[in-house]
């Protein structure tokens, strides 16, 4: 097999998890779930696949400080910020052209930098085998989570035919009949039913000549990027001088969805996107009143209430439910639990140093 770089994702904005989350520390710089950042979990979890040296972290000028207080023993020129949002594709054409200045016959991964997953020895054994996919047919492979639930809030990836692979399972390969953005309620309930769809978690693995070829085909702009950011001493030139103006828009609009050479194969490891703070308390203590709670708290007459708090702040709770309550140094949020996901325009009404 040849070389294997990974590229990380480890942008974000911050407010799903706000107040613990801000711009400057999104939901992968948190600890949510264990000691450790998700972040920081990513990282750990390529080690014996992908080397450090051949790991790039890609994120942004708000949150490169953070990123380099906790990644100390990371190699410095492997962390980039984007100066400027401008979506997934622009970040992956940046990742490609960074590893083809390197390798030009490598094999990418591309990673969320936020994701839960605990089975690091099945992740690492489902990418080698799509890396070995990718390096035998020249496609795009993608990683397809099972689904577990009807959830509304993930694209998915309908399955066609099984795709034979020397040394693969003959049924661990498929084709990608199409990709399917976020359903209803009813239509995901159908997509579990019919059996043959699976999420789409955001990762990818490919050659660098086949991704180099649909960047060409699809998306010239980004090309002439990616042959720009290779050229020799021209990298940190052209990342400042043209990443700001490069279009705005998702890799799977850009080239994934375009591609006529798109594999996907199904993930042997647990997953978890965590989206949420109802998410995330499925890792907290729970009472048997349905209270999912991380700090010291006094609960009485209270149900399915969520608390998070830091710093050693005890919670006491009385004849509520249906609560989320998250402590912070400097802010504290309270609001019904189905409301979760309208924590984000909240955040746009909280004072500019709060957000």
């Amino acid at each position: 097999m040849n070389d294997i770089y990974a590229l990380i994702l480890a942008g974000g904005s911050g407010e799903r998890f706000w107040p613990v989350s801000r711009r400057a520390r999104p939901k992968q710089l948190l600890r949510l779930v264990s000691d450790k950042t998700l972040l920081e979990q990513t990282v750990e979890r390529l080690a014996g696949l992908v080397a450090k040296e051949r790991i790039l972290v890609l994120t942004n000028v708000d949150q490169e400080r953070g990123v380099r207080e906790l990644l100390t023993d990371f190699p410095a020129e492997n962390i980039i910020a984007e100066p400027a949002k401008r979506d997934t594709a622009a970040a992956i054409a940046l990742g490609a052209g960074w590893i083809a200045a390197r390798d030009h016959l490598a094999t990418m991964l591309v990673l969320p930098a936020d994701h839960i997953i605990k089975d690091a020895a099945a992740f690492r054994s489902t990418l080698a085998t799509a890396a070995r996919a990718a390096e035998e047919t020249g496609a795009l492979v993608t990683i397809g989570i099972k689904p577990t639930w009807a959830c509304p809030g993930f694209g998915y990836i309908e399955l066609g035919d099984a795709v034979e692979v020397n040394g693969v399972s003959a049924t661990a390969v498929h084709h990608v009949v199409r990709f399917r953005e976020k359903p209803n309620a009813d239509l995901a309930e159908s997509f579990l039913r019919m059996g043959h769809f699976r999420w789409n978690a955001g990762m990818f693995v490919w050659s660098v000549p086949s991704v180099l070829s649909e960047f060409n085909r699809h998306t010239a702009e980004l090309a002439t990027f990616i042959s720009q950011l290779r050229a020799p001493g021209k990298f940190d030139s052209t990342l400042r001088d043209q990443f700001s103006q490069l279009p705005k828009i998702s890799f799977d609009y850009a080239v994934m969805e375009k591609a006529d050479r798109v594999l996907v194969v199904e993930a042997g490891f647990d997953w978890d996107d965590v989206g949420s703070w109802r998410a995330v308390a499925n890792y907290f203590k729970q009472d048997e009143e349905g209270n999912a709670i991380n700090c010291d708290a006094t609960i009485a007459d209270s149900t399915n209430n969520i608390v998070f708090a830091q710093d050693g702040t005890t919670v006491a709770l009385l004849g509520v439910h249906n609560l989320i309550v998250v402590k912070t140094a400097d802010a504290v949020l309270v609001c019904h639990r189905h409301q979760a996901e309208k924590i984000k325009s909240l955040v746009e009404k909280v004072p500019p140093r709060l957000q």
